[in-house]
């Protein structure tokens, strides 16, 4: 199995034990009465799934987003030269002059 697809699979894990234990607290800190809604419905099970799957779904992806930005390389030290939209200033040592023949326009 390639490199990204382990990477991948592994930081959505971890995003879906986060929202394990973030649909747990909701449950036991009764947010918005949804432990008594989920409790007292006849499809509990389902609306549990649906409601961790979900979640998730959101914090796996947050996770694997967070993970990829982090590999970012700390470019603060090095001096190569200015990167991005760093204004650079344009020698004019190279340029030829043209000559041209100057037109009059039609009347």
């Amino acid at each position: 199995m390639p490199d990204v697809f382990k990477f991948y699979i592994k930081h959505a894990l971890i995003g879906f034990l986060v929202a394990g234990v973030f649909v747990g607290l909701l449950l036991y800190f009764n947010v918005a009465n949804l432990w008594h809604l989920i409790s007292t419905s006849d499809i509990a099970i389902m609306a549990l799934v649906v409601f961790w799957a979900l979640n998730g779904l959101v914090f796996g992806g947050v996770q694997t987003a967070v993970a990829v930005m982090l590999m970012a390389e700390d470019r603060s030290d090095d001096s190569n030269g200015p990167r991005g939209n760093t204004p650079q200033q344009v020698l004019a040592d190279g340029l030829i002059p043209v000559p041209q023949e100057a037109t009059t326009p039609p009347r």
